[in-house]
């Protein structure tokens, strides 16, 4: 039965839907990585933060100039990578890492993971065997 606060009820899920799920997809854009190029950067792992809402693997990698430079790797969630196999000693601090990524458009020190090969020639993510 229809009754007034069963529709108000109802407007009021859809409104707050319509609110809600743009914004949602914006904030997993990825709209500020360089999505057409991707780099392969080596370095050793500083942390491994296995947080919400996205993961990030922070590395320590040497410049042209001999400089050491911290580049932030943004990944998914730790829900997400979990249901991969993916755990917070996958990349233990101190190891060294190749990663693969896509650049931020900004020339910024970061980007979003594409995939990785330790020492060990272990790889996760995306890489070619």
């Amino acid at each position: 039965m229809r009754t007034p606060y069963n529709v108000l009820l109802g407007s009021l899920a859809v409104g707050v839907l319509c609110v809600s799920i743009p914004s949602a997809i914006a904030h997993h854009s990825g709209a500020g990585f360089n999505n057409d190029q991707m780099i392969e950067l080596t370095g050793t792992i500083k942390e491994f933060q296995f947080t919400n809402p996205h993961s990030w693997i922070q590395i320590i990698v040497e410049d042209a100039n001999a400089r050491k430079v911290e580049w932030s790797v943004e990944w998914g969630s730790p829900n997400a990578l979990g249901r991969q196999g993916i755990r917070p000693s996958t990349f233990p601090p101190g190891a060294k890492v190749t990663v693969r990524l896509h650049p931020m458009l900004n020339g910024a020190p970061a980007g979003g993971f594409v995939g990785a090969k330790f020492a060990d020639e272990r790889t996760v993510g995306q890489w070619e065997k």
